[in-house]
């Protein structure tokens, strides 16, 4: 195998650390919190989507536009390395992660970019609320 085939496997097969991060907007300290199974990946997938114009976030991307990439600054809360153990469930200990900061920071309305995330109970009752108009 050459060199090249066997860094592109040692990097496909490496493990990433999963984690919590925020986007601080150094201006007013609005944040955004977002977590990934690559920490490290989706903050360049969110960096990127900020300089594309495209981030999910409109009003996040509004001051990205408005004050520019220097008043932001991009920070890892928190991250842990995925578990050998098979029973490990890396998407079930991110999102209990993420709600931990969520519910710390609460990044929301004057104080973030975050939307609350609707429970269950509340999406049933919108899609009802939905129907019947139609």
């Amino acid at each position: 195998m050459s060199d090249k085939k066997q860094l592109k496997k040692d990097y496909q097969m490496a493990k990433r650390p999963l984690g919590v991060f925020a986007i601080r907007n150094t201006t007013n300290n609005k944040i955004f919190v977002g977590s990934g199974l690559n920490i490290n990946g989706i903050i360049n997938r969110h960096k990127f989507a900020l300089l594309a114009g495209g981030h999910n976030s409109k009003q996040l991307q509004k001051d990205w536009n408005e004050l520019g990439a220097d008043k932001f600054e991009f920070e890892i809360l928190d991250q842990m390395e995925p578990a050998d153990d098979p029973g490990f469930d890396a998407r079930r200990e991110l999102e209990f992660m993420e709600k931990m900061w969520l519910e710390k920071l609460l990044p929301y309305g004057d104080s973030g970019y975050n939307e609350k995330k609707l429970t269950r109970g509340e999406r049933l009752q919108m899609i009802a609320q939905k129907n019947r108009k139609d």
